[in-house]
């Protein structure tokens, strides 16, 4: 059985363990320490040296026990929380939600599903239940754009199906599909003139950046694509014709050629927009993870469906308009679907998570083993 207090507890611990991407040593010493009393051997890769982070990813491998032909199963949750993040201080409230005092965020993204596995792995041993091999994979760096993950040496990965614990939404909810996202960065270059004397002899890169703009589709592109200009940069003072200008951007879809479509076309309206003005430009454009997209006839869904029911809830598949490690998994050739955790108004000081629904995310994950078992 699930012990509430044990799991609340623990989850209360967790979050008041200062661990604010990119500052992630002392998450991950007190993440080993748990994970060795539960009698689990903890290997930390070196990804660190790679991304500058304050720890590198965890791998957990727990040997099958009278699992039969059970898939090998993977968890994955990230360790990072955003800012603010430090001193949080949680609480419990009459109604049943867990929140900060309102100065920090919670970090129930993600530490609820780090809870949970705990939790779940209690449970498994106590009840002495059969399980296949069960890997855990705990990243750092997830808030900093899946740095950990992306850095990953995918020959530590040994799983057949992998559920990461990391999606809003209610409890039973699957986010089977989630888009590829590519960064670009677009360089204008203009002439500079005095723009009261000679102005005419001046190409100004903020005007035809600002063309260049213009001639791009851009927000929704369609039900699966999506592109944005997050930043435009560049000036000085009035009295000088702007001769440069950088935009940063993205582009997103479930579709992975769509978003090369869509990069294309946001380069032909730059490059365009850029000689038609006498002005020179770059861009540059890196797939930083892959989309993925499942459906309810696939067994790693057929798997998370049949446990969710197990419960009494009643599944929902949804495609998620963002990423998370999930999508790195996928790229790294282990199915993985993101488990809604129940969380609501993350990466605010507004956070909160029912104590039920950490309950219930435990009792998924122990009803997944379970099911992987049946077969």
């Amino acid at each position: 059985m699930i012990s509430q207090d044990r799991l609340i507890q623990e989850f209360m611990e967790l979050v008041q363990v200062d661990s604010e991407t990119r500052n992630e040593r002392q998450i991950a010493d007190v993440l080993k320490s748990k994970f060795n009393a539960l009698g689990l051997e903890v290997t930390e890769d070196d990804s660190q040296e790679r991304t500058g982070h304050g720890a590198g990813n965890l791998f957990i491998t727990w040997l099958a026990e009278n699992g039969g032909s059970a898939p090998k199963l993977l968890f994955t949750c990230h360790m990072d929380t955003v800012v603010p993040g430090q001193n949080i201080k949680p609480t419990l409230g009459a109604d049943g939600w867990i929140t900060s005092d309102g100065t920090t965020i919670l970090g129930a993204d993600d530490k609820a599903g780090l809870a949970a596995l705990f939790e779940a792995i209690r449970v498994i041993q106590e009840q002495k239940l059969p399980h296949g091999q069960i890997q855990f994979v705990i990243t750092a760096g997830e808030e900093s754009g899946l740095l950990g993950a992306r850095s990953m040496d995918p020959s530590n990965l040994d799983a057949d199906f992998g559920f990461a614990l990391d999606s809003n939404g209610e409890v039973g909810a699957i986010a089977v599909a989630a888009p590829t996202q590519a960064k670009i960065t677009m360089q204008i270059f203009g002439k500079s003139a005095h723009a009261g004397v000679n102005p005419e002899d001046g190409i100004s890169a903020i005007q035809v950046a600002s063309k260049a703009i213009a001639a791009m589709k851009l927000g929704r592109i369609d039900n699966e694509t999506t592109a944005n200009i997050g930043k435009f940069a560049g000036g000085g003072p009035t009295n000088v014709v702007c001769d440069h200008v950088q935009l940063d951007a993205e582009a997103r879809s479930i579709v992975q050629e769509k978003v090369g479509d869509q990069i294309a076309s946001m380069r032909e309206a730059l490059e365009t927009t850029v000689r038609e003005h006498g002005a020179e430009c770059e861009f540059r454009s890196e797939i930083i993870y892959p989309a993925f997209s499942f459906n309810e006839n696939d067994p790693v869904v057929q798997l998370a469906q049949r446990a969710i029911t197990s419960m009494g809830l009643t599944p929902r598949l949804f495609h998620s308009g963002g990423g998370s490690d999930a999508n790195v998994f996928n790229g790294l050739d282990v199915p993985t679907i993101n488990l809604a955790v129940g969380y609501e108004h993350i990466h605010t000081t507004k956070e909160r998570i029912k104590a039920e629904d950490i309950v219930k995310v435990a009792e998924l994950v122990v009803n997944i083993v379970k099911e992987s078992v049946k077969g």
